[in-house]
């Protein structure tokens, strides 16, 4: 069966498409084309009444980082908010933490567990 081989791109709308694909750039590395690194993606449904991302929103990007601690320090230092839960974070699953872009999009950054 022919299949999927990964996400080939996320588009969405934007008031400022310039300020807003600098954004992504300047605060998580994310330039217009990018060649990810090789790992786990989730593509996963939720009712739509689910309150896990923001209200009114109809979709959230989830990004695997390589080190959140040393990415939320840099956001924060950028006057970005940080959300993070404990009962986010799982030993099977990683480690999570929220931030929203300037149009009030959530961006959930990922951690992933490290595998033995």
């Amino acid at each position: 069966m022919a299949k999927a081989t990964g996400i080939g791109g996320v588009f969405f709308r934007a008031q400022d498409t310039e300020a807003m694909a600098e954004w992504y750039e300047t605060h998580l590395g994310i330039p217009g084309f990018w060649s990810q690194e090789a790992g786990m993606t989730v593509f996963a449904p939720f009712k739509h009444d689910s309150d896990y991302f923001a209200a009114g929103k109809q979709w959230m990007i989830n990004l695997r980082v390589d080190d959140l601690e040393a990415l939320l320090v840099q956001l924060r230092a950028a006057d970005i908010a940080v959300e993070t839960r404990e009962e986010w974070d799982t030993p099977e699953t990683g480690k999570f933490a929220r931030i929203h872009d300037p149009e009030g999009n959530p961006v959930e950054l990922w951690q992933p567990a490290t595998r033995p």
